[in-house]
């Protein structure tokens, strides 16, 4: 299995910045374990790709660093030339892993589900909106009838990607999330589901097993855009919910479950995660990882 990795690409950020930057580097390491991992240098987006889900007066305002401190703020991230360029690696790696997934079943962005980030403007530590990015590529560069699903389960509602593709017929976005944390004024996915405040592996996996139904009854899927946020996980301290690491796992294993046995394609990104210890958030990541290469034989 390819996975693309945009650690090196590091933002600087102020002493005492809650994002968790060092997991990438963490996660690349353990990675580097496994021999059935091919890693690659994620590709940086150009900036055609980075329009086909974005408003070339925001792009050319993060290019020249012409965020006001608002914009900034609401971003999450001073602006620096390093910001813009790991900003395009992440969107960039998406757009390489889906490419590589459309050949070859399942591939990984080692970063990745940056859904915050809106058509005009950043959110929530997200810049350009790789999903967004990535699902319309696959469709301008190699296929345009391919229909592409965006399934969401970082534990934070997909909002930008939900507000870019809204009128898109040709993409479904879905996102299982918490319905009382951020984003606290929600979009409309194609669907939703909000899940209550320390919600148990249970009641998790049921409305996982039933979106996925609903999936399949409403629209006819040849590509999926897998976000595996590792911030449901009882020990985030974001997060809200009560999954235990076994219920991570059998959280991305019915996910690709479903791709292996339906046959379609699917790109992995690794959306958030924010661990009261960095450890247990890449621990997540690399074990979802370790649950990819398992179904990567089925396609």
């Amino acid at each position: 299995m390819k996975a693309f990795y945009t650690d090196h690409f590091v933002l600087p950020l102020p002493s005492g910045h809650r994002f968790p930057m060092e997991k990438y580097s963490q996660l690349h390491d353990l990675v580097a374990t496994l021999p059935e991992v091919e890693l690659l240098e994620a590709p940086s987006a150009t900036d055609t790709q980075i329009l086909y889900a974005h408003d070339p007066a925001y792009l050319i305002k993060v290019l020249k660093g012409n965020l006001s401190p608002k914009e900034q703020r609401e971003i999450g991230f001073p602006w620096s030339e390093k910001m813009v360029e790991r900003s395009r690696r992440s969107s960039g790696a998406t757009v390489a892993a889906a490419k590589t997934a459309l050949n070859e079943g399942i591939a990984a962005n080692l970063a990745g589900g940056t859904h915050h980030a809106y058509r005009d403007q950043g959110s929530g530590f997200c810049v350009f909106n790789d999903s967004a990015i990535a699902a319309r590529a696959l469709q301008k560069e190699v296929h345009s009838k391919l229909q592409i699903a965006v399934i969401d389960l970082d534990v934070h509602q997909g909002n930008g990607t939900a507000s870019i593709l809204k009128n898109d017929a040709s993409i479904f976005t879905l996102s299982i999330h918490g319905q009382n944390n951020f984003p606290f004024t929600k979009e409309q996915s194609d669907l939703d589901v909000d899940l209550p405040d320390a919600c148990d592996d249970l009641t998790y996996l049921n409305a996982l097993e039933d979106s996925l139904h609903k999936l399949k009854a409403r629209f006819s899927v040849d590509f999926i855009m897998y976000l595996a946020g590792a911030d449901p996980h009882e020990h985030d301290r974001l997060g809200r919910l009560n999954l235990s690491k076994h219920g991570m796992q059998m959280r991305d294993e019915m996910v690709f479950q479903y791709a292996a046995e339906h046959q379609i394609p699917l790109a992995l990104s690794m959306a958030g995660g924010y661990g009261k210890s960095i450890e247990s958030t890449v621990d997540i990541h690399f074990q979802t990882i370790q649950s990819a290469l398992k179904y990567q034989l089925q396609y």
